[in-house]
């Protein structure tokens, strides 16, 4: 898989793929992620990539042009199933979207900031928008690193054991049972005894439980 993402604040992206599980993943080369900075971009002298609303009104907007010669520049080399556009009033986030695009080839992120981006952008340039919650960041990078971390971690290899993206909460509509580690007993708290029992089938049961207690409890909605 290949992820592009476009943000005029590319620093923004440097610690969330540089670690862990997302680093792995592009050492292994099993997704290759592209930062693009829009300011290179802009055909003004400032490498400027906002400008003043028309009608008035406070904030800046993002310029059209220069997003629009960077994902020509993206669609030119290969072909792309998806250019989302990371937006608060777009289709709220979920494991189920995750799961659909983590099958995809090619994808673009594209972060706004200021007050979002001109709108002709998300009229004729991107083909998604997609929101990770009903609150407003200070831009689209954290939102886009959420959607990617959400994918790849999905994608065959990423992950030791590939049997744990599917026991997440959510790919069942449940949330996961709760889990313990060792010891056993600690300052009088103990696992439960179901869990030390070996008896598989009685394990699996007390968690298929345990998750609908929860989701019940916690995530009625679901």
């Amino acid at each position: 898989m290949r992820i592009d993402i476009i943000t005029c604040l590319p620093r923004l992206l440097e610690s969330p793929f540089g670690d862990s599980i997302l680093k792995r993943a592009q050492d292994k080369g099993l997704v290759a992620v592209h930062v693009h900075d829009l300011r290179e971009y802009s055909t003004n002298k400032h490498r400027t990539t906002d400008d003043y609303a028309f009608g008035g009104g406070a904030g800046m907007v993002m310029m059209i042009e220069p997003i629009d010669r960077c994902i020509q520049a993206l669609t030119s080399a290969r072909a792309y199933d998806d250019i989302i556009y990371m937006s608060p009033d777009g289709e709220r986030l979920s494991q189920s979207i995750a799961n659909q695009l983590s099958l995809k080839k090619n994808l673009i992120l594209l972060c706004g900031h200021y007050k979002g981006v001109d709108e002709r952008v998300r009229e004729h340039l991107i083909t998604r928008e997609i929101s990770i919650g009903d609150y407003v960041l200070s831009g689209g990078e954290l939102a886009a690193a959420v959607v990617a971390d959400a994918v790849i971690r999905l994608l065959p290899g990423v992950l030791n054991d590939e049997t744990s993206a599917l026991s997440d909460s959510f790919q069942d509509g449940l949330i996961a049972p709760p889990v313990y580690t060792r010891p056993s007993e600690y300052k009088g708290w103990k696992v439960p005894d179901v869990l030390l029992s070996g008896h598989q089938a009685k394990i699996e049961e007390w968690k298929q439980e345990q998750s609908i207690k929860r989701t019940k409890e916690r995530r009625p909605n679901l």
